[in-house]
């Protein structure tokens, strides 16, 4: 009988190896050896290799920048989360009041509904962007000298929404009530610019100043390709 005793609520250790260290139980020796395997790869999966991550970039505003990791990531919210561009506005971020209205390679895109992945390679332009010497773009002063805002809130939206409907126009591009579709050249009339801004909502509702404005600036499709873009 051996005269070793343990302390009263300790568990007798197995004996140890020349080694010196405790040897392990059948279990843990089991669970170890299933983990290990399991975390080798394996020579017959039919899993291709993950390719690296390449680097994804636009254009905002003449300058170069990396798209987000994640692919969720709106349009909208890389220009005014990541980039701090708070010219677009986030308004309904549905797509229903137009107040995040970008230029996309010159079209007008509703910022809160496009993935900011689906512009890579492509050329952004926000209000920041329209007169990037630091003065204001024509359309711009129209808005100051016609009263054409109130809050300020939708008019950055505005007027790079009244941008790509001038750019539309230069493609002769119809609208809803547009009356020759075969036509080549679309002068800017009344109805013409009330159905074409329709997307765009001022809740202070300034519409005349805003018609007003755009009308001086691009009152037809022949003063619109005068001006600067």
């Amino acid at each position: 009988m051996s005269c070793r005793s343990t302390r009263p609520g300790s568990k007798a250790r197995r004996a140890t190896p020349a080694t010196g260290f405790p040897t392990t139980t059948r279990a843990t020796a089991a669970r170890s050896t299933s983990t290990t395997v399991s975390e080798r790869p394996s020579a017959h999966d039919p899993r291709p290799p993950r390719p690296p991550r390449t680097h994804m970039t636009i254009t905002i505003n003449g300058s170069p920048v990396e798209l987000p990791g994640d692919p969720r990531v709106s349009l909208l919210d890389l220009l005014r989360e990541h980039l701090h561009l708070f010219g677009a506005k986030k308004g309904c971020n549905q797509g229903a009041c137009g107040a995040c209205t970008v230029l996309v390679d010159g079209e007008r895109v509703l910022s809160c509904l496009a993935l900011a992945v689906q512009c890579e390679g492509r050329e952004v332009t926000t209000i920041e962007g329209l007169a990037p010497q630091g003065d204001l773009h024509p359309l711009q002063k129209a808005f100051v000298e016609h009263d054409g805002f109130q809050c300020g809130y939708c008019t950055p939206g505005q007027i790079c929404s009244a941008m790509g409907m001038a750019q539309e126009l230069r493609q002769g591009v119809p609208s809803h009530v547009t009356a020759d579709l075969c036509t080549e050249r679309i002068a800017l009339s009344h109805d013409e610019l009330r159905e074409r801004m329709s997307g765009n909502v001022c809740r202070c509702g300034a519409y005349n100043g805003i018609v007003a404005a755009i009308s001086e600036t691009f009152e037809t499709f022949e003063d619109s390709e005068k001006e600067p873009a």
